[in-house]
């Protein structure tokens, strides 16, 4: 299940997942939103909070997160990506170079996604 954040700047795009993530989920909830705020001009921030109770990604799920990071790579400015899945974390070292803005990955505690918060809007 992925479920839209509150609370956020309107150039900041946040999610959290929970349970197991299915391309129906990015396809009714990620994509909508994202597409929406690609509408506007500008740089965009994201954030994503991968919960504890995180249990896994179909690979139609996994293909669609490609798509939308790809597709508008020049549109991210900063990216924060709060988990402790370790094979989320490489993957995200991984391709984060290839993001034109910066690429951070913070532990799930619930400091260090204060501080992923805090990084990710500058304030």
């Amino acid at each position: 299940m992925i479920e839209v954040l509150k609370g956020f700047p309107d150039d900041v795009l946040a999610f959290s997942c929970r349970g197991h993530v299915t391309r129906l989920d990015y396809e009714s909830v990620l994509v909508p939103t994202v597409e929406k705020a690609l509408q506007k001009p500008g740089k965009l921030r994201l954030y994503y909070q991968v919960d504890p109770d995180f249990t896994g990604i179909d690979a139609g799920a996994m293909w669609e997160d490609f798509k939308v990071g790809i597709e508008h790579l020049r549109r991210w400015e900063r990216v924060a990506v709060v988990t402790d899945v370790e094979w989320i974390k490489r993957a995200i070292l991984m391709f984060g170079f290839l993001m034109s803005g910066k690429v951070k990955v913070f532990p799930a505690a619930a400091a260090a996604a204060a501080e992923a918060r805090t990084w990710l809007t500058g304030t």
